[in-house]
């Protein structure tokens, strides 16, 4: 097994496809920095709210002030060196800091694609994606000889960014067989009838076939999708579903730069051929700093040289953590979309719609005196609405105003919530015990007892 392993590690392929990914990587990554600048963002989410929900463990990761936009300059500039490949090692471990920092900074943010995009940039850290058509090549490689050398990488590199596509999209398929999802066409029965002032598709949307039809749909699509990709023979055919999936959802949701990274990185999946071709274009713009595409065949003197490397049993932790990570819902006892406990971080990706209301109030444990909390007093109408229906954001919320009632001078502060949920178009359900004192209970990863039971079924993975 080991001398197997051994081997498959020797292999190597050429590094057109790595180059092309970290090009349009880099290049999305500073169009969404700009964008999110540009649309007032940084101080809407970071800079107005007088008041951040932290992830567990990450408490002391908070916005900088004003000096959050710096933060959004090093990141934006770091994507740019990305991309040119230039100084591409330390470029990249600073997008990773930075981009990830950022998305640790308030909870309230938190997206699936963002959570990708952290990971993403971790595996390549490990990943010689600077190696080939870049800055770094142009001033390191004198000869014919080194540049020849440069566009050999370990296949495995490729494989590894297979594999975490992969994951991600089979993972959300494997998430949207439920009874909601399948049998219910929900949470998309509510979102598309919304849609309907979209021009030629909006009547369409309102039609309850059709919201059956997109959820199998979607669902078919994630499971299958890494598979069609692998296929030589299903592979054109594929990414041509990749970008009209993508596309749709675009227009469908506001998400972002989501789609196209999607896009992107599926091209990852074709031949080096057609990566020669895309970098054979854009070197006629930047023939200045690339290196030039060289056509030969594959020298044998390449056959050992990457041997003995750590970094490809780094990216293979990296990758079975993603594999076993999602599955840490089934440690918890009740029905994960009413409890969240172990739903992020495991690529589910828009299954449920979920509204509540809390209304906090304050008790002098002493004398009984009591009073209730006006949310919009220190939370945004964004903040309030994520914090209402998930119990972290809830538990986080009543210990900060025990300590800010606390600093004001009330006695024996005790924090008691009302809170009502609904969960894909069901009718509102108590959600948080009126009796538990959440001032007293401490964020963990074990069950919170304080949730009350979920008075339904949803079946499935």
């Amino acid at each position: 097994m080991q001398r197997k392993s051994n081997k498959y590690f020797e292999l190597h392929t050429e590094a057109a496809p790595l180059a092309v990914f970290r090009i349009l990587f880099g290049a999305l990554m500073f169009a969404s920095l700009v964008r999110f600048w540009a649309n007032g963002w940084i101080e809407k989410l970071y800079l107005e709210p007088l008041f951040h929900f932290s992830f567990y463990g990450f408490e002391w990761v908070k916005p900088l002030g004003v000096y959050t936009y710096l933060l959004f300059v090093v990141c934006a500039i770091s994507a740019l060196l990305v991309m040119v490949g230039l100084y591409y090692r330390w470029a990249i471990a600073l997008f990773f800091f930075s981009f990830t920092y950022i998305e640790l900074m308030d909870k309230t943010t938190y997206l699936n694609h963002y959570y990708f995009i952290s990971v993403l940039s971790l595996v390549l850290c490990f990943l010689p994606a600077g190696q080939y058509f870049s800055v770094d090549t142009m001033r390191t490689s004198k000869t014919e000889a080194d540049r020849e050398r440069n566009r050999w990488i370990p296949r495995w590199n490729l494989d590894a960014l297979k594999l975490l596509l992969g994951t991600v999209y089979f993972y959300a398929g494997l998430a949207k067989l439920n009874s909601d999802w399948m049998l219910e066409a929900m949470p998309l029965k509510i979102w598309l009838p919304s849609k309907v002032a979209i021009p030629f598709l909006g009547n369409f949307l309102t039609q309850e076939w059709v919201h059956y039809f997109s959820s199998w749909s979607g669902a078919l699509y994630d499971l299958f999708i890494p598979f069609l990709l692998l296929w030589r023979p299903t592979r054109k055919f594929a990414f041509v579903f990749v970008i009209l999936f993508h596309l749709m959802t675009g227009i469908l949701f506001p998400i972002g730069m989501f789609p196209y990274i999607m896009i992107v990185s599926s091209l990852v999946f074709f031949d080096p051929s057609l990566h020669q071709k895309i970098l054979a274009f854009m070197h006629r713009f930047t023939g200045s700093w690339s290196a030039p595409i060289i056509q030969k065949k594959k020298p044998e003197s390449h056959q050992k040289r990457f041997k003995g490397l750590m970094a490809p049993y780094i990216v293979a932790g990296l990758l079975l953590f993603q594999l076993l990570f999602p599955w840490r819902y089934l440690l918890y006892p009740e029905e994960l979309f009413w409890t969240e406990e172990g739903y992020r971080f495991s690529w589910r990706v828009m299954l449920m719609e979920k509204t509540g209301y809390a209304q906090f109030k304050i008790v002098d444990g002493q004398s009984g005196k009591r009073f209730y909390v006006d949310n919009s007093d220190f939370l945004t109408a964004f903040q309030e609405k994520q914090m209402s229906f998930q119990p972290d954001f809830i538990l986080e919320y009543a210990h900060f105003l025990t300590e800010h009632f606390s600093k004001q001078g009330h006695q024996n502060v005790e924090v008691y919530v009302e809170s009502y949920v609904s969960l894909n178009g069901r009718l509102s359900q108590p959600f948080i015990d009126p009796n538990v004192n959440l001032s007293v209970e401490k964020e963990s990863f074990r069950h919170k007892t304080w949730i009350l039971p979920f008075n339904d079924a949803i079946e499935g993975i």
